[in-house]
């Protein structure tokens, strides 16, 4: 009898086709209705990106803002970030009435997006009220702080999410509540990068000739974008609704099924009574607020700098408590880490000049802005899939390391380009490989990596919390990292300092130069950040080494 030999080609459909249902359709197939609320508030953040290209173009075409300025009001957006540690308490303390919370956010997110419509809009108007400068620092800080507040209850909701009970008002395996929670966050993280790719998406299509029209037709289309924006604060709030909606569905239920209502809601894992008041973190938290408000609004020199330092020295202090929980080696592995982590995360970026170089040099437009956006949101969505395994089988310095060679590679393109690159690449190959060309291919290969990053940072912090603490420690450990991310502001402005970059500022009412165009720096000012970007996680991955702190 002649023996057909095995289709190789369907051997590798087979086990593509397993890749994809172990990795995407299964979280299809685990997707549960109380799942959507979190998501809903998750996705509403991930859209938030939809002003980003055209908020550029404006600072760019309508404001004297320098690269420096921008890089220091970045810090002080991020700044909201380390405070999620009080704010997650607070959730705690009003669990009832968390809502409120995302209410307050929401409220926040659509007063920033209105002051920027009547920037657009109404432009006279608002500039005999405070300079249009003023104006769009208020709504630069408003933004973040919506997003923080949302972004806290949204995790408090996630908790909610998944039931301790079926149906009938059995109890769930705790294997089974395991696998579920994990379906929850990876949902999470794609509803996120799901709403970047869904805003790029429409990016593209609604920034499609803007770069030819005159001044009126693109400060139309930015006012569209704008306006367009309002879903955001909505979709968060119909999340709330729904999940009240769905707490009182599963309310009744359990009545019908004979329960009283104290017993539905033990069920249902309502928080009955609130934990005791943590004054070491609301009270700090709150004081830290006042005086970052004090300082930031007073005026006071190197501003940035002390709201740092005291942000650092309050979190190092909560660390510090916390990690005497924890064994020797324990303690040692969260010093190790928490290094590592930092200085990664910290690391400077070239700061606005990179981007007005982009447009008024290389030419990129906002519709090519969008569509780059758009390859980095998709690949970034696929790279979390594709190196899932990667992420779970090596140390966090290895994926550092590995992470900041990958990194330093894909910043020679760009730098060449400075260099002229693009023009020997376009005479050699007949104009195929321009300057858009290698911008495509750079990001379609560096979108994936920021998210690499932060899996395994995340599930570290989750696996190193003490079994009593962990609410507590992942909310000072998550602070932490986050103010690596003002730290990275920081060093950005010093860079911008070092090496000036300007783009050509017009006077709004006599239309003359104020501020020439000058990229003379930009070249030094890429190399320098990359020179740090390489050796500073490598010195830390060395002091690892060479110490009895070791990473995860």
């Amino acid at each position: 009898m002649k023996v057909v030999p095995p289709n190789p080609n369907s051997k590798a459909l087979a086990a593509l086709y397993r890749w994809f249902d172990i990795n995407i359709f299964a979280l299809g197939r685990e997707m549960r209705l109380s799942y959507l609320p979190p998501l809903m508030v998750y996705v509403a953040a991930g859209i938030s990106s939809l002003t980003g290209i055209v908020g550029t173009f404006y600072v760019k075409e309508r404001l004297g803002l320098s690269a420096e300025f921008l890089a220091g009001l970045a810090f002080w957006m991020a700044l909201p970030w380390a405070l999620k540690m009080p704010i997650g308490h607070l959730v705690d303390l009003i669990w009832r009435w968390k809502s409120l919370l995302v209410y307050l956010g929401a409220s926040l997110i659509m007063v920033s997006l209105l002051i920027m419509i009547g920037l657009l809009g109404y432009t006279d108007t608002m500039r005999s009220v405070a300079a249009l400068e003023s104006w769009y620092v208020a709504a630069a800080l408003l933004a973040p702080i919506g997003y923080v507040l949302q972004d806290v209850v949204a995790d408090a909701m996630t908790v909610e999410a998944v039931p301790r009970v079926d149906a009938n008002g059995k109890p769930l395996p705790l294997e089974k509540r395991k696998q579920m929670h994990v379906t929850m966050q990876t949902l999470g993280r794609v509803a996120i990068i799901g709403g970047s790719v869904l805003v790029s998406i429409a990016n593209v299509i609604l920034m499609r000739d803007v770069g030819a029209m005159p001044e009126e037709g693109r400060t139309a289309a930015y006012l569209l974008v704008y306006k367009l924006a309002l879903v955001i604060p909505f979709i968060s709030v119909c999340g709330v609704f729904f999940a009240s909606w769905l707490q009182r569905q599963n309310m009744r239920r359990f009545l019908s099924q004979g329960l009283n209502r104290k017993e539905a809601e033990a069920l249902l894992a309502i928080h009955t009574e609130a934990p005791p008041v943590n004054w070491w973190i609301l009270g700090g938290g709150a004081a830290f607020t006042i005086v970052s408000l004090s300082i930031g609004l007073g005026g006071f020199a190197a501003a940035e700098e002390i709201v740092f330092c005291l942000s650092m020295a309050i979190i190092l202090f909560l660390i510090w408590r916390l990690s005497s929980e924890l064994d020797a080696e324990a303690r040692n592995q969260l010093v190790g880490t928490a290094i590592l982590i930092f200085i990664f995360r910290a690391l400077p970026n070239p700061g606005a000049g990179i981007t007005w170089w982009m447009i008024d040099q290389l030419g990129f437009d906002q519709q090519f802005l969008a569509t780059l956006s758009l390859i980095g949101a998709v690949l970034t969505l696929v790279g979390m899939f594709i190196f899932r395994r990667f992420m779970a089988e090596r140390s966090i310095a290895y994926i550092i390391g590995a992470l900041t060679i990958a990194g330093t590679l894909l910043s020679f393109p760009i730098i060449g380009m400075y260099f002229g690159l693009h023009e020997w690449t376009a005479a050699q190959t007949g104009g195929i490989v321009d300057a858009r060309f290698i911008a495509i291919i750079d990001t379609a290969i560096e979108s994936p990596l920021g998210q690499i990053a932060m899996i395994p940072m995340l599930a570290w912090i989750a696996n190193s919390a003490p079994d009593k603490l962990k609410a507590t420690f992942f909310a000072v450990m998550a602070s932490f990292t986050n103010l690596a991310l003002s730290a990275s502001q920081l060093g950005s402005k010093y860079v911008n300092q070092i090496f000036v970059v300007t783009r050509e500022v017009r006077d709004p009412v006599t239309s003359e130069i104020s501020v020439p165009a000058d990229y003379s720096e930009l070249g030094m000012l890429l190399i320098t950040v990359t020179v740090i970007g390489f050796i500073l996680p490598f010195l830390a991955i060395i002091l690892m080494k060479q110490t009895r702190f070791r990473s995860a």
